[in-house]
């Protein structure tokens, strides 16, 4: 008998799209907390990473690129009516996946929402159309030719996923620690109108891996400690935010959509090249890369409040991310090749020997000051409690395995994001996998202890505009 809790049953089959880091630690979770036979499941990856991993499982594994020609070739055969199809790729469409998984009766969860390869940096393209914002509306537009069927979980990862879940328990959690009444809305407007009532302003995505190797980053090599096509896609697309109501300003390079009424802004230069500052209960204060991320929309248009066609109340939400040491240096180096990214590289996982992922949501602006609710998962732990994994990477796989979960118990529901399933749910799924899951309040603000060496365009008397957060 297995010592872990069987949360549900698939008995159709599981198409994995993607072997790397995330795909091989979340398959031992999957295996362990869903009823399902190995021989039901098959990975189609575009290379051989991970194949060791999957025989050691018992798993069939198709090596087979998946390119706009042919993923219907491939797919098809191996999906009907009940399947699911968990995409962890890159490079490989989600929009593509989510239709045919509709069409062919399939389940669908993915962990970001991508395009095919190429799109991110094809400068024949506007900058705005190469942001999570256009991916994102362009996934939701589904929704229209699919209103019912089969559910399709769109980016529920780590973040965007989990922080999702972790920003309404700090919503409740703040409420509570502030008299006020703890109950958890039902509706997304109420959800909404706690994060006013709140003064919520800034709903930062702050991450601090510290996770090192026994072998350090070498010239012309890139060092990750999760995917690293994923990671360098993110990095080459504009930067981009959650545009709060209470801003006044737009910031330095900093542009409005091409379709109106959106809930972000992105700026005209790669998130690799911006920095802003965060904060986190181990670290400290420190620097982060402003990446493009899916909840970094998904959030703040979640919990905004409009009085008829005005937005009324919107957060500022955006990710602030530092990897690992061997990560900060690998980006450096490709932003001086110009985002060429080299031959060598290598995912660290195996050869981690200390360091912890400390990835939280940090919501400011409420009159206790700043609230960081996360995750504080060491290498060490995470080996304990899953093989084939990081700190990172179980973070993810955690996620992952709720929202599978939450689709085979809710399987039409259609197109949803994290914000629209049960949070409750998801987090009881994932605590087990996340370490110390700690609420700190800090004093903390990005003006706090900030150097006078050179003038800088600040706002001494709103401490909380997105301009005092900027680190160049």
């Amino acid at each position: 008998m297995s010592p872990y809790t069987k949360h549900c049953t698939l008995s159709a089959r599981l198409v994995v799209v993607g072997f790397g880091s995330v795909a091989q630690g979340v398959m031992p979770l999957v295996l362990r907390h869903i009823n399902v036979d190995t021989r039901n499941i098959v990975i189609v990856a575009a290379d051989g990473r991970g194949r060791a991993e999957a025989d050691q499982l018992g798993i069939r594994f198709i090596q087979q690129p998946l390119t706009p020609a042919n993923y219907r070739a491939v797919l098809d055969p191996l999906l009907s009516r009940g399947d699911f199809l968990l995409n962890v790729s890159v490079d490989v469409s989600s929009l593509a996946l989510v239709e045919l998984c509709a069409q062919r009766g399939a389940t669908y969860l993915d962990t970001s929402i991508e395009p095919w390869a190429g799109a991110y940096t094809d400068v024949s393209v506007s900058p705005s159309l190469r942001t999570n914002h256009a991916l994102r509306e362009s996934a939701l537009a589904l929704r229209k030719r699919y209103r019912e069927g089969p559910t399709a979980v769109l980016t529920h990862g780590a973040n965007p996923g989990l922080v999702s879940h972790l920003v309404k328990q700090a919503l409740l959690n703040i409420a509570s620690d502030t008299g006020r009444s703890a109950a958890p809305p039902t509706t997304r407007g109420g959800w909404a109108r706690l994060a006013r009532d709140l003064a919520i302003k800034v709903i930062q995505i702050s991450e601090r891996d510290s996770q090192t190797a026994s072998r350090r980053k070498r010239r012309g090599e890139f060092v990750n400690t999760w995917s690293i096509d994923g990671f360098c896609s993110e990095a080459a697309q504009p930067a981009e935010l959650g545009w709060g109501s209470h801003e006044r300003s737009m910031p330095p390079h900093g542009a409005r959509h091409e379709l109106d009424g959106a809930a972000a802004i992105y700026l005209l230069r790669p998130g690799a090249s911006q920095l802003v500052r965060s904060w986190a209960p181990e670290e400290g204060s420190f620097q982060g890369l402003l990446l493009a991320h899916n909840e970094s929309i998904s959030i703040p248009d979640y919990l905004t409040v409009k009085d008829g066609n005005t937005v009324s109340y919107r957060p500022t939400c955006y990710y602030a991310y530092h990897p690992c040491d061997d990560a900060v240096n690998s980006i450096y180096e490709l932003v001086g090749k110009e985002f060429t990214l080299p031959r060598e590289q290598r995912l660290l996982r195996d050869e981690i020997i200390d360091g912890r992922d400390e990835l939280g949501v940090l919501l400011a602006g409420h009159e206790r000051g700043a609230y960081w609710h996360g995750s504080k998962l060491d290498i060490h732990t995470a080996r304990e409690l899953a093989p084939y994994n990081s700190a990172t990477s179980l973070q993810v796989g955690a996620s992952v395995l709720a929202g599978m979960v939450w689709a085979i118990e809710n399987p039409n529901r259609g197109i949803v994001e994290p914000e629209e399933m049960d949070f409750r749910r998801c987090l009881d799924i994932c605590k087990p996998y996340l370490g110390p899951l700690v609420g700190v309040y800090s004093d903390w603000n990005p003006l706090r202890d900030r150097s006078n060496l050179f003038p800088e365009d600040i706002d001494l008397s709103d401490p909380w505009q997105f301009k005092n957060f900027l680190a160049s």
